[in-house]
């Protein structure tokens, strides 16, 4: 094993981890507990408010979507040359 398909797997475990937090943290009551001991009001008006939660999520997803996207394409690379050693 190269230091290619090692890389490929520590991006592949971190677009799902990063994923997974960016998705669910914004939604959690620690969410809240961090943002309230901010000492500015504003951003914590900011990091409360629905549309910068469901954007943090959203990116959060997008990171899900390429990490499946890249899953897919390895998969596709692997089955590839399976057959073409057959």
């Amino acid at each position: 094993m190269g230091s290619r398909p090692l890389v490929r797997i520590l991006f592949l475990l971190y677009c799902i981890e990063a994923g997974v937090i960016l998705l669910l943290a914004p939604w959690s009551p620690s969410w809240d507990r961090a943002v309230i001991q901010l000492p500015d009001f504003h951003l914590q008006a900011v990091l409360l408010h629905g549309a910068t939660r469901g954007a943090i999520s959203g990116f959060g997803l997008v990171h899900l979507i390429w990490g499946m996207h890249d899953f897919d394409g390895w998969l596709a690379r692997r089955k590839l040359r399976e057959q073409s050693s057959s």
